[in-house]
Parts: C-alpha cells; structure tokens; sequence
C-alpha cells in the first residue's frame, strides 16, 4: 500500500448536503435556540443556513465549521433586530451601546457552546455539574446523591471544568464571561 501525501493525510472527504444535514440538523438547532431562546426562530435559522448553504456548496471547503459560523451569526443579526424593536418601544432609542451589546453577544456565544459541550458529555458528568452549579450543593451532598466518595467527586468535577474550559479556548473563547 502506497504512502499518503501529507496533504492528502489532513484532508477530510466532504459529506454529501442530505448525510451533512441528517447529522448536523439536530445540533444546529440545538445550538441556534441556546442563542436565540426561541425554538421557531432557532428552527428559522438552522432553515436558511442549509439554503444558504446549498447555494454555495462548492465554495464551501469545511461545512460544519462554516454552519456553525453561519448559524452563530444570523443568530446574532436576529437578536440585534430584536434588540432595536424593544429598545424602540421601550426607551425610544433605535441602537444599544456597542460595548453592551457586543458583550452580551459574547455571552451568549459562550453560553451556547457551553450547552453544546454539556450535551456531548455523558449523563454521570452532567450529572455532577447539574447538582453542584445549578443545584448548588456541596461535594459531600453530591457524593451522597450519587454514590462517589467525596474527593472522587472533587476530581471528576475540577477535570471536567479543565476539559469544558479547553474546549472553549479551542473553539476562540477564552475570558469569563
């Protein structure tokens, strides 16, 4: 069997549209609702990225990186447009401040691919994290809920935070938001 090029090492085959779609559909729109907060608009987005997609498919070198990109940005353009509206309605005032909104938008980027990365763990770490940052309880009352000794639980929970916060600085987030 003849050696790869290196090029030819690094380089993925393209999916085709319909087996792209079957596997990304459920992860964009898991994705497109952590940033809009709305399953119709998620449902929207996740729609015209695909359409969009289709129509430049040849241009398109890595398709799931650029969905995801496409998605993160329309998301962005729909919460700025909405944004406006209740700002109008509210205050009279047509734009919020840059930085404000710049920062939310930066949350709420932060936010989604944290809900993606939560998602793709299993149950047991879920699990651990569900209880002690959104239920708020103490290693010991965890240890407790799930049968682990107490350090088990301190380790799984600082390795799991060391693996989410390296996935995070790999996909471009890196500060606290």
């Amino acid at each position: 069997m003849p050696a790869k090029e290196p090029s030819q090492v690094n380089r993925q085959a393209k999916p085709a549209l319909p087996d792209l779609f079957i596997e990304q559909e459920t992860p964009l729109l898991r994705y497109a609702y952590s940033l809009t907060g709305t399953r119709a608009v998620a449902e929207d987005v996740v729609q015209e990225v695909f359409l969009q997609l289709h129509q430049h498919w040849d241009e398109v070198e890595n398709p799931v990186a650029w969905l995801f990109r496409s998605v993160r940005n329309r998301a962005y353009n729909h919460h700025r447009n909405h944004r406006r509206e209740v700002l109008s309605e509210d205050s009279g005032t047509d734009t919020p401040a840059k930085d404000e909104t710049d920062g939310l938008l930066h949350r709420m980027e932060a936010a989604g691919f944290l809900r993606l990365l939560l998602a793709e763990l299993e149950e047991s770490d879920r699990t651990l994290i569900r209880l002690k940052y959104f239920e708020d309880l103490k290693y010991r009352e965890i240890a407790e809920e799930t049968g682990l000794s107490v350090s088990n639980v301190g380790y799984r929970l600082h390795h799991l935070l060391k693996q989410l916060a390296e996935n995070l600085r790999q996909i471009g987030i890196e500060e606290a938001s």
